[in-house]
């Protein structure tokens, strides 16, 4: 069977929002799109099924570490990641660009790429746009990610400039050294820091080069909400209308619903798996730290509309239990929930685009969220 052209089909609009369809080789992803984590050939805490349960439709591998471990040609010679990890929906995998910032202590930065020092034995590694490239194809990756610097932040105009422009000249090096192949693409990643004149010239670069979707980078760094929503506001309007927009490690749920307000299409983030550890559960009503005592004797389902296994089958003093008693079964069931939770959002978010009350949407979850969750009262 002959795979589909790597294409964007953009459906809808309401204001800046925007919903559509993006094919790939490994199916169709209807945008705007949460992509489940996993970093290491897994979502934590969970099974394949169980992410495709969620209404996960694509998720996120991670070059750095999967080059670490097992190996990328370990992967390939396996028959790449989705047969690997027994995900036959797409995957992007991110380049490893995250980490020449987050391992700062670890590497060494210079113009041919990054010599890193494993986080995992010390061992020396080295990663160049040429290498992250060939180790997403190894992967079998639907979208490669371009290898990039993410500025840090704070950073002055002139450190972000420097990056940027580090990153643009890494960036034609990966579209050079990409195979082309019907059903994937790969994705340019605009830098510039908060300065608007930066990420404009960013853009300009990646558009010359041409790439088949582009993605926001150098957000949720530090900068906050209302900085990225300012820096969303210059960035998503002049990125192509006919290309996917991707915005980087974002976010919780109010930063999606902003972001999607403002133009983006697809995004990832650890919180719902990492909260889901922890135990916190996002819910229609905000966050529900389940840790808490008031808990303890709560016989009412976490959020009484949620077809997940912990809302469905389970009760909020079972669940609190459970992670008092330090049961694994906690971690699991709270992360089936949470990520249930982000793709029914996201899911909301695409009906009300097509249906163009987006606005309305929006409004009603944070009245939502400002509402609160209501304890259990005698």
């Amino acid at each position: 069977m002959t795979a589909p052209e790597f294409r964007f089909d953009l459906q809808a609009t309401d204001g800046q929002a925007r919903a559509g369809v993006l094919e790939t080789a490994h199916g169709p992803i209807e945008t705007p799109i949460f992509m489940p984590v996993g970093t290491a050939g897994t979502v934590k805490a969970m099974t394949a099924a169980a992410v495709k349960q969620t209404g996960a439709s694509i998720i996120l591998g991670n070059t750095y570490h999967l080059m670490l471990r097992p190996g990328a040609e370990l992967v390939q010679e396996m028959g790449g990641l989705h047969r690997f990890m027994n995900w036959s929906g797409p995957i992007l995998t991110d380049s490893g660009g995250f980490q020449v910032m987050s391992l700062a202590e670890l590497r060494k930065l210079d113009e041919d790429g990054v010599t890193f020092r494993s986080h995992i034995d010390g061992a020396k590694v080295r990663l160049t746009p040429e290498s992250s490239t060939l180790i997403q194809d190894q992967l079998d990756a639907t979208i490669t990610m371009a290898f990039d610097e993410c500025t840090p932040w704070p950073a002055t105009e002139a450190q972000a400039r420097e990056s940027m422009e580090l990153s643009m000249r890494w960036a034609a090096r990966c579209r050079t050294a990409f195979r082309a192949r019907p059903g994937y693409g790969q994705f340019g990643i605009v830098q510039g820091g908060t300065f608007a004149g930066l990420r404009a010239e960013s853009i300009t670069a990646l558009t010359d080069i041409g790439f088949d979707g582009y993605a926001i980078g150098g957000l949720a760094v530090g900068e906050g909400q209302e900085e990225m929503f300012r820096t969303l506001d210059y960035t998503a309007p002049v990125l192509p209308a006919d290309r996917p927009r991707y915005l980087m490690g974002v976010g919780m749920p109010a930063d999606l619903v902003g972001a999607v307000q403002r133009g983006v299409d697809m995004f990832d983030c650890v919180a719902p798996t990492r909260s889901g550890r922890n135990g916190q559960a996002f819910t229609r009503r905000g966050t529900v730290n389940l840790r808490n005592s008031r808990h303890r004797n709560d016989p009412r389902p976490l959020d009484e509309s949620c077809p997940c296994p912990a809302c469905q089958d389970h009760s909020r003093a079972y669940l609190h239990h459970l992670i008092k008693a330090k049961e694994i079964l906690a971690a699991m069931l709270i992360t089936w929930h949470n990520l249930t939770y982000y793709q029914a959002l996201m899911q909301d978010m695409r009906a009300a685009i097509r249906n163009g009350t987006f606005d309305d949407m929006a409004a009603a979850f944070h009245a939502e969220q400002v509402a609160g969750d209501i304890p259990l009262r005698d």
